[in-house]
């Protein structure tokens, strides 16, 4: 399996995954058409598959400029998502399986960010969309604070330590200057944070990231941690001490960062 982010937008990314074996491919969440047509024509695949993390415009925008030049594509997404993503074929929920050439793919819903979010999983690699940031997290648009820790820290938190992280968009940068503002002692996120500069400074992506290094640097995976507890507290002081509470104070403060 091939992945080649295709940056699309201002920081989005959608993600070409190509069947070497067969030269198919699956394109997660593109945001637009022209430079994921660029991406297949560079590649010389054929796509077959549209996965759609869910349903928001700047992930499916490219959806009917694809199906008009491929035909009868796949395309894929959560069951509650019908009607809300264009071209939608197939209904997924947690457990489903398929296939896009012989990369067999399953599901994870992670509702938060929206009710129909969810995980494509396919050979260590998790395509997570706005529900998981390298260093940060999505919104909570649809669901609960609650239903977003969940998902985060018992749903995408169970994934090995090694999984690679592929997201929807090039925050990073301002991620960890925000995980520095939670945790202003920690050295791992400091040294992520530096490295991740020079990164974007010779002009390089920060996906994928690694999940080991989520839960070393990510606040939002990390809210039992005492430093990210007195963050909470310094942004919310009438907050609860349950760590979904703290996910919800400091994703409050993160909306105001």
């Amino acid at each position: 399996m091939k992945v080649v982010p295709v940056p699309c937008l201002s920081d989005n990314f959608a993600y070409l995954i190509i069947c070497e074996e067969t030269g198919e491919a699956g394109v997660v969440d593109p945001s637009e058409a022209p430079p994921v047509k660029q991406a297949i024509a560079k590649a010389g695949v054929k796509l077959t598959a549209i996965l759609n993390t869910h349903h928001h415009w700047d992930h499916i925008g490219g959806n009917k400029g694809l199906l008009a030049d491929h035909g009868n594509l796949k395309v894929y997404g959560h069951k509650s998502d019908a009607g809300r993503i264009d071209g939608f074929t197939h209904g997924l929920d947690t457990g489903d399986t398929f296939t896009v050439g012989r990369i067999n793919f399953s599901v994870l819903h992670n509702p938060g960010h929206t009710t129909g979010a969810i995980t494509f999983l396919a050979e260590g690699c998790a395509f997570t969309g706005d529900t998981l940031f390298a260093a940060g997290c999505g919104r909570v648009f649809e669901g609960t604070m609650e239903m977003m820790y969940a998902s985060l820290n018992d749903v995408l938190g169970s994934l090995p330590d090694e999984t690679r992280i592929y997201f929807g968009h090039e925050y990073t940068e301002n991620n960890l200057r925000f995980a520095a503002e939670v945790e202003p002692d920690s050295r791992d996120v400091q040294d992520r944070w530096a490295e991740v500069r020079k990164t974007r400074a010779a002009g390089r992506f920060t996906t994928p990231s690694v999940m080991a290094e989520e839960r070393r640097t990510n606040p939002f995976l990390r809210c039992a941690a005492p430093a990210v507890k007195a963050g909470a507290k310094k942004a919310d002081p009438g907050s609860a001490d349950s760590p979904a509470a703290v996910f919800g104070a400091i994703r409050g403060w993160k909306d105001r960062f």
